[in-house]
């Protein structure tokens, strides 16, 4: 039997599971904001965050946030009013929701601030309250206990909706608390719309990372994004239009300078320049790959970056190790 939602109090407690660029930058706004937060980070980022509190940089300015961190959720108390951020790297969400179903009430809702969309699925198998979140929000994390938000005065946009699909109490009062925060947030019973188109846009992070940024829009973006559009279409899967998705950012989304430079890369590159030895490629383009196989369409542009980027991840290669030109001409051939 579902467990029902809980009657929510006046302000909720979140807990960020995963405090890197997205996580910590979200998390260090809603504590400027008022709430109650806890990072879970790990290695010399936590020890950062316990020593100095949360570097947050943006065009606006510097600031120092102190908030509770801890190394594994088995250190924090959970309670009856907390809601969890989840904001690991997709690749991490599996080991992420087992620990956390081992420790925390089964109705605590759970909301993924992450790219892709395979985890709420993953999250819906061991919780009955699953909520999806659009992200649109330029950070970066590359310094332990630093994070940078590259838009001012709007943080990001963080449109939340009920997975699969829905909005109630807990959405309205958590996009509440995104707003107080400095992002632009509304509950939107079709999420899964925005997820969709997000996924789209994000498949361009492989080619920041193997190719570089500079190649992100060019001929391989028009070929992984028509890939992209024909097979989730083939799948049923509803997407927001461009023009939508133009529309929602405009006049929001305004990208600044911090310390006289501009954003480096997406989250995938950086990825590759912290020399993490994995990427998220697999969740993006390789959502794409696996839909396409699932219904019979070829994706070769999204098949070749998704093993690029996996190979060159695992060997630390630093980002833009393979021009564009030379990948068209694989598929080419």
């Amino acid at each position: 039997m579902e467990s029902p939602v809980r009657e929510l109090p006046e302000r909720l407690s979140y807990v960020v599971f995963g405090a890197g660029a997205i996580g910590a930058v979200v998390g260090g706004r809603l504590s400027q904001a008022g709430s109650e937060v806890t990072l879970i980070a790990r290695g010399a980022h936590l020890a950062a965050l316990r020593a100095d509190g949360l570097r947050l940089e943006s065009p606006a300015g510097t600031d120092t946030v102190r908030l509770a961190a801890a190394g594994h959720p088995r250190e924090i108390e959970w309670g009856a009013h907390q809601v969890v951020l989840m904001a690991v790297k997709s690749q991490q969400t599996s080991a992420a929701l087992v620990e956390l179903a081992a420790l925390v009430p089964p109705e605590t809702p759970i909301v993924c601030l992450q790219n892709g969309i395979a985890n709420e699925p993953a999250a819906l198998r061991l919780f009955p309250h699953v909520y999806a979140v659009s992200v649109a929000c330029p950070t970066s994390h590359l310094e332990p206990g630093v994070v940078q938000a590259w838009s001012a005065p709007v943080t990001g946009l963080l449109d939340i909706g009920r997975y699969p699909s829905g909005v109630d109490q807990v959405c309205e009062q958590v996009a509440a608390d995104f707003r107080a925060a400095t992002f632009s947030s509304y509950p939107d019973a079709a999420i899964g719309r925005w997820k969709n188109r997000t996924l789209l846009t994000n498949l361009g992070n492989a080619i920041e990372a193997v190719c570089g940024p500079h190649e992100r829009h060019g001929l391989l973006a028009d070929l992984v994004q028509a890939e992209g559009e024909t097979v989730l279409s083939a799948a049923g899967l509803e997407m927001a239009t461009t023009q939508e998705d133009r529309d929602r950012r405009v006049g929001l989304l305004q990208r600044g300078e911090i310390a006289g430079q501009t954003r480096p890369g997406g989250c995938s590159w950086h990825s590759f320049r912290s020399g993490t030895g994995a990427t998220e490629t697999d969740y993006l383009n390789g959502e794409i790959v696996l839909l396409g196989r699932i219904h019979a369409i070829p994706t070769p542009a999204n098949e070749l970056l998704q093993r690029l980027a996996r190979e060159l991840a695992v060997a630390r290669h630093t980002p833009g190790a393979i021009p564009a030109a030379v990948i068209l001409e694989r598929l080419g051939q």
